[in-house]
């Protein structure tokens, strides 16, 4: 099998992982070309159609009407800078992570834990994604749906909320339509395209479409309200009509899942991202 590497579109940290990625798919016996339609399987970077990453909608879209898999790569969740995503099709709940029903070792190797539940907190964080990524598509306007889902709050509850964009798509000012929400914007986090690193403890619910922020909620003991796509729906609220007595499943199973869609560098040369998508 040929693997098209689209290195050229790559975020400017995407080269490590291209390199380990070649010598994983080698290693495995198939064959690697780059910058090139001529393949089995495009790999390119993000689902971020914006600046560099711009041209790969049009490889992706293409390769999928030809009813072809893309490989996507992408900055992890779960250890930044050090565990990478690799999925096929997509970099959430769409994409294709290789088999459920995991078992705990790779929690255990990448030394991640299930904080308890939260009950006491009293604030309500809405994180923002960004706009133009392939994960908003078929979405309303940024703006339209925060104003929208505050609206919708307010109308069950008068708990604090706090608004936090993307740090690429921050949305300024719009939290002015409402006297008692406050934006906290983020930090830009280096090498990443969003950002989920703020204080948790006094947080009664994450409220996060289909990005990171919802998956480290969850990790963290924050309950989440997301949309289908999102890593964290197995275990989120569905709708807001939860918000004053949020749901707080069993994550155990969820996190074993999750811990196999991102991979170390040294993981991804050795092929076994691929061994789990039983390339």
């Amino acid at each position: 099998m040929k693997f098209g590497l689209w290195t050229q579109y790559g975020a400017l940290n995407s080269k490590p992982i291209f390199a380990a990625l070649e010598k994983g798919i080698t290693s495995l016996g198939h064959t690697v070309d780059y910058n090139t339609d001529d393949c089995d399987i495009p790999v390119i970077w993000s689902v971020l159609w914006n600046g560099r990453m711009a041209p790969n909608e049009k490889i992706f879209k293409t390769a999928r009407d030809q009813g072809k898999d893309v490989l996507v790569l992408e900055v992890g969740g779960l250890k930044r800078g050090t565990t990478w995503k690799v999925g096929l099709n997509g970099i959430n709940r769409e994409a294709n992570f290789g088999p459920d029903g995991n078992g705990p070792e790779r929690v255990q190797k990448l030394g991640l834990e299930l904080q308890r539940w939260n009950t006491f907190g009293e604030t309500i964080y809405i994180c923002g994604q960004h706009d133009k990524s392939h994960q908003w598509r078929n979405m309303p306007p940024m703006s339209e749906w925060v104003l929208d889902t505050i609206t919708t709050i307010r109308h069950m509850t008068s708990r604090k909320i706090i608004w936090r964009p993307h740090p690429r798509c921050p949305l300024n000012g719009i939290e002015h339509e409402f006297p008692d929400v406050v934006r906290q914007q983020p930090n830009k986090i280096k090498d990443t395209y969003d950002d989920f690193d703020f204080d948790t403890d006094d947080a009664w619910c994450v409220i996060n479409w289909s990005s990171n922020p919802a998956t480290q909620a969850v990790i963290e003991g924050v309950p989440v309200f997301t949309g289908p796509e999102s890593l964290a729906w197995p275990v989120s609220n569905k709708d807001l009509t939860t918000i004053s007595l949020p749901f707080r499943p069993d994550r155990t199973q969820w996190l074993n899942d999750l811990a196999y869609t991102e991979w170390t560098i040294e993981e991804i040369s050795e092929g076994l991202p691929l061994k789990h998508l039983t390339f």
